[in-house]
């Protein structure tokens, strides 16, 4: 399928399963919309590679499980100019194509690359939860002391639109603390998620010095308002996710007020400054495939102090984020029938890295007590759920081995507990950084006995994605994992080479889909 003209500077523009391919002059703004609603965004040239002498674009991983049927497909620049604008057919049914939930809500594809649902799907009834709850998390983080203030996209559409940005999914508060430390930044945010959480809110932390309040939707779904700090140093505005800016107290303070959606709020003295902060002088310019160019000293900056515990979350979140799609009950891996096998029956497991619960279920349902400790919330919602319904002896909750405080209080608490214990790590030593391999092994230190055992599994042998994603793992030397566990106290009591093929779901479940794999698995008795 070709558009019918040559004159733009987006030409011959073909579509298929796979993607789109086109001739581009210039880097410029493209609008993809289906039966005449915009799905997606992209840049010609940005976004896309080479194709011989013409350019190709993938469809995003995640719209590629909606394309089946026939769609009127239109591709129009960001001034409105249309390039291709045809019925198209992709896929084999015989259907309308549509792109919405398993609830019918129309979804699209946000700057992140997630499809979600966003706000031009919604009428202005349908965003008073989310400016009722915009408004009462400004005054409660009033009461705390902070003068807080709508940040990011949210004061982007206020400011340039008067509303909601329409490509845009949550809402965004930013505040400036009067402390000047990292550390009592920190400390602020903690007392004031704590206080947010008294007034019955659910909330879930990014980093040190910034957390997401869960916000429920008129359609009975979440939305996340992230509540961003900032703090004035050496002459400069930091505020989380990434601004470090030259800066003057007085463009901040004293707060004025901005208009969303016909509701006043507070904002910035000079909220244009920080718009260009945060987006560059081309603020003004609608562009739903905006991305963010983080200068590497500032992430550094702000790692070190705020978020260095955050690696690769994004990633894994990313990975799970369609576990949803897969089989509900799927088989436990060998590692767990085997430790169920081999420990006492009274034994309960902490599962580190319990991924989608898939081996904590199963152990449950068997009986068994267990814990399942993870990085990525994502990954465990389903299987939390079904453990609740089902009244199975399973806890899954989160937790971060890049964050010292978390491996120390979830080790204290876990010592604490009665009766003999096992621990189950399936491709954790190998999907974590050397910071978080010690911090594994001090959790162990704290919550095994002498003579309770650990079941490690890892990869021996690099894997290469078909698709080009990066790797979340790595492969490990078993003589140097050996060596390793020796000298923090282990005794490898046995060991078994595994080569096995990666089960192809088609969502990325497993390690690398479609890929034989090699790994070890490792029985380890605690001294």
């Amino acid at each position: 399928m070709t558009s019918p003209g040559d004159v733009s500077v987006i030409r011959e523009v073909r579509v298929d399963d796979d993607g789109l391919t086109f001739a581009a002059e210039k880097d410029v703004l493209c609008n993809l919309s289906f039966d005449g609603r915009r799905i997606w965004s992209f840049w010609s040239v940005r976004d896309s590679s080479v194709d011989g002498p013409r350019r190709r674009i993938a469809w995003p991983e995640r719209l590629t499980l909606h394309l089946e049927g026939t769609t009127r497909l239109g591709l129009a620049l960001g001034d409105g100019t249309s390039v291709f604008d045809d019925e198209v057919r992709l896929g084999t049914e015989d259907r309308r194509l549509t792109v919405v939930g398993r609830d019918g809500a129309l979804l699209g594809i946000d700057m992140y690359g997630k499809l979600v649902k966003t706000f031009e799907t919604k009428d202005r009834s349908e965003l008073t939860p989310l400016l009722d709850a915009l408004e009462t998390v400004l005054a409660l983080l009033h009461e705390q002391g902070l003068a807080a203030f709508p940040a990011y996209g949210t004061l982007l559409g206020a400011v340039r639109e008067g509303t909601f940005l329409g490509h845009d999914n949550d809402a965004d508060v930013g505040y400036v603390s009067r402390h000047t430390h990292p550390i009592d930044v920190i400390r602020e945010s903690h007392r004031v998620q704590r206080a947010v959480e008294r007034q019955g809110c659910a909330t879930s932390r990014h980093s040190g010095g910034a957390f997401k309040i869960d916000v429920p939707d008129a359609d009975g779904s979440v939305r996340g308002l992230d509540v961003f700090g900032g703090f004035f140093a050496e002459g400069h505005l930091a505020l989380l996710g990434e601004i470090w800016e030259p800066y003057q107290r007085e463009w901040i303070f004293p707060l004025g007020t901005v208009t969303l959606d016909g509701r006043e709020l507070p904002a910035p003295a000079d909220p244009e400054r920080l718009l260009a902060a945060a987006y560059g002088p081309g603020w003004r310019v609608p562009d739903p495939a905006f991305q963010y160019v983080k200068d590497p000293d500032v992430q550094r900056r702000f790692d070190e102090w705020f978020r260095g515990t955050r690696l690769h979350r994004a990633a894994w979140d990313h990975r799970y984020g369609l576990a949803r799609l897969l089989p509900p009950y799927q088989p436990p891996h060998d590692i767990s029938r085997h430790l169920h096998e081999r420990e006492d029956p009274d034994a309960w497991v902490l599962d580190l890295g319990c991924g989608r619960g898939r081996d904590s279920r199963w152990l449950a349902k068997q009986g068994r007590r267990v814990v399942g400790l993870d990085y990525s919330d994502v990954a465990m919602q389903f299987v939390r759920t079904a453990a609740l319904e089902q009244g199975w002896p399973l806890e899954l909750r989160t937790m971060n081995l890049l964050e010292l405080r978390h491996v120390l209080s979830w080790g204290a608490l876990l010592a604490s507990r009665p009766g003999p214990r096992t621990v189950l790590a399936r491709h954790l030593i190998d999907s974590t950084s050397t910071y978080g391999v010690d911090n594994f092994w001090r959790l162990v230190s704290m919550v095994l006995r002498p003579g309770d055992r650990v079941h490690l599994e890892f990869l021996t042998e690099e894997i290469e994605d078909r698709e080009g994603r990066p790797s979340l793992t790595r492969a490990l030397d078993v003589a140097a994992v050996s060596a390793d566990v020796v000298g923090r106290g282990g005794v490898v009591t046995d060991r078994v080479d595994l080569v096995g093929q990666a089960i192809d779901y088609g969502y990325g479940e497993e390690l690398s889909k479609g890929m034989s794999w090699r790994s070890c698995r490792l029985e380890v008795e605690w001294q």
